[in-house]
């Protein structure tokens, strides 16, 4: 089996190759997930549709289960040119471009609806155009669900988080959220989360319904709590010079092909949580309905803090809130 090492030797080089006069452009793609996830069919219908689009010109060649590397290892491969594309999150993208960090403020969309909303309106358009900078642009968003509370006892209330170790995502936004709550927020790889709450390392975790089951998770945690605190998109990005230099008509392909996979996205996606909720029942998961209001209430300062540390993220934040 070839290592990453050698994975990646593979793919570095140029992403144009000529054959006499005739011009195709392949790109390569990277993602941590594995083939049988609902965003790596999204990508994979993407990358059809782009084809098509394009009249054959226009190739995306996927490269899952983080052959390349981590999320974050793929970003710095882009900003490298090393890498043309690769599926990251907003939590993750924080570290790169501060806009991001507003998808990351717990309980900020009312309902699916309204986050459906903010992913297709202006302001999610200007983040995703946040990072330009730093070398790559967002080109959609992928539904990743909601994120809830998962342990091996039920959590009704920010009380029954207090003193508990919580694995959160490397995002200063998720530590917050973690204290604020009474918890002990520890940042953790996803690969290491099941053995980590299999020995007690940690007590309690948070993501959406699919990450918990297809991971194994529901095996050693049995109560799901739906408090949703955070509705954090994937995003698929692009190096900022690849898409400069893309044909037009190319790029016209790719922008279409993925507004087309972010719907594609929504509908795997709920397909996936009713499969995933069944599988979960018949390990013995119990799904816990909590009231989200004195969560909400705990979480609070952060607006107030963000509001006066950082007027500009803000106003992000506060126009999401208010689509």
């Amino acid at each position: 089996m070839l290592g990453k090492k050698s994975m990646l030797a593979m793919v570095v080089g140029a992403t144009i190759a000529m054959s006499g006069a005739v011009q195709a452009t392949t790109l390569k793609l990277s993602h941590n997930m594995d083939t049988s996830f609902p965003v790596h069919k999204a990508m994979k219908f993407m990358a059809e549709r782009a084809k098509e689009l394009s009249g054959g010109d226009l190739k995306i060649r996927i490269y899952p289960n983080g052959q390349l590397g981590s999320q974050r290892e793929s970003l710095e491969l882009i900003q490298n040119g090393a890498l043309d594309m690769a599926k990251s999150n907003a939590a993750e993208l924080e570290a790169f471009a501060k806009a991001y960090g507003a998808f990351n403020l717990p309980y900020l969309f009312d309902d699916q609806d309204h986050y459906y909303r903010a992913l297709e309106s202006d302001i999610g358009k200007q983040i995703l155009q946040s990072s330009e900078a730093n070398g790559f642009v967002g080109i959609t968003y992928y539904d990743a669900g909601a994120r809830s509370f998962y342990a091996k006892k039920a959590i009704n209330s920010p009380a029954d988080i207090k003193g508990m170790k919580v694995r959160v995502q490397p995002s200063p936004t998720a530590v917050e959220m973690i204290k604020l709550l009474g918890g002990h927020p520890t940042p953790l790889a996803f690969g290491e989360l099941y053995t980590a709450l299999q020995q007690g390392v940690v007590d309690a975790a948070e993501n959406n319904l699919p990450s918990m089951t297809m991971n194994r998770h529901s095996e050693v945690t049995k109560f799901f709590s739906m408090d949703e605190h955070t509705m954090i998109p994937d995003v698929l990005v692009i190096s900022a010079k690849v898409w400069k230099e893309l044909p037009e008509h190319e790029r016209n392909a790719l922008s279409q092909a993925a507004a087309e996979s972010m719907q594609e996205m929504r509908k795997l996606w709920a397909e996936s949580e009713i499969a995933e909720r069944e599988s979960a029942e018949k390990q013995g998961v119990e799904f816990v309905t909590v009231d989200k209001v004195p969560f909400q209430q705990a979480v609070a300062p952060m607006y107030d803090t963000l509001k006066q540390e950082d007027p500009e993220l803000y106003q992000l934040v506060d126009g999401l809130r208010n689509l």
